[in-house]
């Protein structure tokens, strides 16, 4: 009897939780809503899954099945009741239902899985008007993108193959396409982000996602701008250093899922190289002019794009071919750091997520993975610095080399100490 009343008590708090959040989300509706149900009602919902439950081992094996169909029904029943403009849509519908099965869940033990299915479905009521107003930023380029990245991993994944393919079996299907939907989801949070966000964005802000989203982009984008509005060159430079910092730390966090050892190795060199960028941005920020916190949103592509993905895709598959030929030949330590410094020139992500592969796998010395990602980072600022000198303005040009090429030296002296 003690358990059963725990249970009670603890369905009751969880519903009552989630209606908490439903009665606010209504609340803040701007066209209002009927009343479908807030903390009490909620908590009753809960309850009678719980007792549901309950009696359906004890007395009635077939009660939590009836109380789920008549709360469904009485749902149903009380929308279609309801005039058209305040009729509530699914969600209502499916929170109900949830926190039912929530009293079951408690009942039954199931204590972890209940809080998780409570917590899920208040954040997502809570949401509500949030998902509304970022989907209205995404044209129908972007959603096309999206459904076609997302169609196409849902079927390669499953079906490919997870083995060694072609010369030196230096291909696999399965671990590269996987690594493009990582690098691809952590660009389109970034992405994702930023179009939500807009122009009402502040600096720091736009550049951090604009960094995680694609460093390189947003270090044209923000080059280009201060060629237009050269007034602002500072604070476009701001962005600049700021985005080029953050690909550092996206960088680690990437290679950290496939390789922790590799990541936390590489943690002092790239805080080393970080060093000249968050000092610079610490003083320019300090210095800004009031008002000016705010920039146009850089143009992106976005990562989700099968081009763009399917280009990463190639690109890691032939690092991962010349890293095997070069340790089949024995030309490893002599061969590998020019091929790094190449890869950085275009892309810091396929050349990093191939050493995390190759040290795992025992191909490649950890000291050896390390400089050869640094050596792409080195390769990646000066990619970046030749850029904001070829179309920024005159301070843009200055401020972002001066500090780029410091990150290059920095990431030098770590590569050699490493």
């Amino acid at each position: 009897m003690t358990n059963l009343l725990v249970s009670i008590i603890v369905s009751a708090c969880l519903g009552a939780l989630v209606g908490l959040i439903r009665q606010w989300s209504d609340q803040a509706s701007p066209k209002g809503s009927g009343d479908f149900g807030g903390v009490r009602t909620y908590a009753f919902w809960a309850m009678l899954g719980c007792l549901g439950a309950f009696l359906g081992e004890t007395a009635a094996p077939a009660l939590l099945t009836a109380t789920f169909v008549l709360v469904g029904g009485h749902q149903v029943v009380a929308m279609a009741k309801m005039p058209a403009r305040y009729r509530p849509g699914g969600t209502t519908f499916a929170s109900v239902l949830l926190t039912v099965l929530i009293g079951a869940l408690v009942f039954w033990q199931h204590h972890q899985a209940a809080v998780v299915v409570a917590a899920t479905t208040m954040v997502l009521l809570g949401l509500k008007q949030p998902l509304h107003a970022w989907t209205r930023h995404f044209t129908s380029e972007d959603i096309r993108a999206t459904l076609q990245f997302v169609a196409i991993t849902g079927v390669i994944l499953p079906l490919v193959p997870n083995r060694s393919f072609g010369p030196y079996d230096a291909f696999n299907p399965y671990t590269t396409w996987l690594l493009v939907v990582l690098i691809s989801g952590l660009g389109f949070l970034g992405y994702l982000a930023m179009r939500s966000l807009g122009a009402s964005a502040g600096l720091l802000v736009t550049s951090l996602f604009g960094g995680l989203a694609s460093s390189t982009a947003t270090t044209l984008a923000f080059s280009r701008r201060s060629k237009d509005d050269p007034a602002f060159s500072q604070h476009y430079t701001l962005a600049v250093v700021i985005a080029c910092s953050v690909m550092l730390a996206r960088v680690i966090f990437a290679v950290g899922v496939l390789n922790l050892e590799l990541a936390v190795t590489l943690i002092a060199p790239f805080a080393m190289m970080a060093l000249p960028g968050v000092v610079y941005g610490a003083w320019l920020w300090f210095r800004r002019q009031p008002g000016t916190g705010e920039v146009a949103t850089p143009q992106i592509g976005n990562p989700l794009n099968l081009k763009i993905a399917i280009k990463f895709a190639v690109l890691y598959a032939l690092i991962g071919l010349l890293v095997k030929v070069l340790t089949s030949q024995h030309l490893l330590q002599s061969g590998l750091l020019p091929l790094s410094f190449i890869s950085g020139l275009t892309d810091m992500d396929a050349i990093s997520l191939s050493m995390a592969g190759s040290h795992s796998s025992g191909s490649v010395p950890l000291r050896l993975a390390g400089q050869a990602i640094i050596v792409a980072a080195v390769a990646n600022s000066v990619v970046k610095a030749g850029i904001a000198v070829c179309i920024g303005s005159p301070t843009l040009r200055r401020e972002v080399a001066i500090v780029l090429g410091l990150t290059a030296a920095a990431g030098i002296a770590a590569c050699w100490f490493l």
